[in-house]
């Protein structure tokens, strides 16, 4: 059983909210490098893109704001897990059964920590924890 009094159990809503908002706002730029070549990355698609990267950028984008504001957060993780799974399974699982080897460990780890934040929900510093008045999620 946690206690209730430790430093760890107190805070750990504060830095639930800081994993989300950081991990929201690296998915936004994946997004925003897709969606608007920002940052540049070097290397522009040439032509217009693929209706199911169209999708992705905009789960990432959005999805990421979402994150970031900490608004229907649990939503937004879980769509975000689906779409790292996706994209693992479309773009690394050929080459290799390993992650290490596939180049798809950072799918893997933001499927994982986007279902963490679906089930967890986003923490006290959140749009989501205001509207509800969470109890669970109150700061120390």
């Amino acid at each position: 059983m946690a206690n209730p009094n430790s430093f760890f159990y107190r805070w750990s809503p504060v830095f639930l909210s800081i994993l989300r908002i950081v991990v929201g706002l690296l998915m936004m730029e994946h997004g925003s490098q897709k969606l608007f070549n920002f940052p540049p990355s070097g290397h522009p698609a040439e032509g217009p893109m693929e209706p199911l990267m169209v999708v992705a950028a905009w789960l990432e984008f959005g999805g990421g704001a979402l994150l970031v504001l900490g608004l229907l957060t649990r939503i937004a993780g879980f769509l975000l897990s689906g779409e790292m799974a996706v994209a693992y399974f479309i773009a690394h699982a050929k080459a290799s059964p390993f992650p290490i080897l596939n180049h798809g460990e950072l799918a893997v780890v933001y499927c994982f920590v986007f279902l963490f934040i679906a089930f967890a929900g986003g923490g006290c510093l959140s749009i989501d924890s205001l509207w509800r008045k969470d109890t669970a999620t109150t700061t120390p």
